[in-house]
């Protein structure tokens, strides 16, 4: 991308082909940021991780522009990790992300239609909140997660979870009306397999909702090297471009795409810029709390994150 530059556009070979188009042909772009042997740890995959800014070697490919980090753990290294997570403060957040989700799932019934007991599974579900929110509006909703932790916190919940992986084949065919990956995609090591994976799964003319981030947004643009969405965590990053390319690549045509935002708690906001900003973070927190305004929900949209809703050919 424009704002992500490098010494002499120099192409490196890593031996880690493209997801989108195969090719070895790639050339750094924001250098790692990361001390020697601080990697690897399960707690900079947790969903609220405040390691912004902490991230190994970020390049682009040469042939199609897609961004990514290389080196990356292997496959796995990567299910290992997020096998072993465990995230409290998920918790702590949830009723911030029921807000989120219900406002997720108003515009996905405008492509999809009713749930009328159809079949949806969100795949690395965590703890099942958007399942449970599909379910409550009539959806016969699965979730599928490795983490073992996040898991069991559903299934306390009564939730349908299955522990485990979209791509490890344990889904029927064609056995699902809706599969959506929220905040997801840009966690895998292989996008287009997750991709493929979700396409096997869906019935003919089922709708696939994926919601990441846009490297190419005016607010990723504006922030260069420090936007905070550059984390360890984060192994491939996305344009509408490059997120178009390969939804088609795996089979599907693509509706819309857009920009949504979220809902967060004033307090667990103001967490969040204390992670990124601790001199603007800190104060922000001690306000917030003095005057009871922890609980407050406030909606966020920096135009960064964006939702696509692809459909399987009937």
């Amino acid at each position: 991308m424009s704002h992500l530059r490098s010494a002499g556009e120099e192409p490196t070979a890593l031996g880690i082909p493209c997801s989108l188009c195969g090719a070895d042909d790639a050339v750094e772009v924001l250098p790692s940021t990361l001390s020697k042997g601080e990697h690897g740890e399960w707690s900079a995959y947790a969903c609220t991780s405040g390691g912004y800014g902490r991230h190994g070697p970020i390049v682009r490919c040469r042939q199609c522009g897609l961004v990514y980090a290389a080196p990356r753990p292997a496959h796995d290294e990567v299910l290992d990790l997020y096998t072993a997570v465990q995230d409290p403060l998920y918790v702590a957040e949830r009723a911030g992300r029921i807000l989120t989700f219900e406002n997720h799932l108003k515009p996905m019934e405008r492509f999809t239609g009713p749930a009328g007991g159809r079949r949806l599974l969100d795949v690395g579900a965590y703890t099942g909140v958007f399942v449970e929110i599909a379910a409550r509006h009539g959806w016969d909703a699965w979730g599928v997660e490795p983490s073992a932790w996040a898991v069991e916190e559903a299934r306390r919940q009564g939730l349908q979870m299955v522990l485990g992986t979209l791509e490890d084949g344990s889904f029927p065919a064609s056995s699902y009306s809706v599969v959506t990956l929220w905040d997801v995609i840009e966690h895998v090591d292989n996008p287009l397999l997750t991709l493929q994976a979700a396409w096997r799964a869906l019935e003919p003319g089922g709708y696939l909702v994926v919601h990441t981030m846009d490297l190419n947004s005016l607010f990723a643009r504006l922030m260069g090297k420090r936007w905070p969405w550059f984390m360890e965590m984060h192994l491939t990053y996305f344009t509408r471009a490059t997120l178009y390319a390969m939804l088609v690549k795996a089979g599907f045509s693509v509706t819309w795409m857009g920009a949504q935002g979220r809902y967060l708690h004033a307090g667990y906001l103001a967490s969040r810029v204390t992670a990124l900003l601790p001199p603007v973070g800190r104060p922000l927190e001690r306000v917030i709390s003095a005057i009871g305004l922890n609980q407050r929900p406030v909606r966020v949209n920096l135009g960064d994150l964006f939702t696509t809703y692809a459909r399987k050919p009937v």
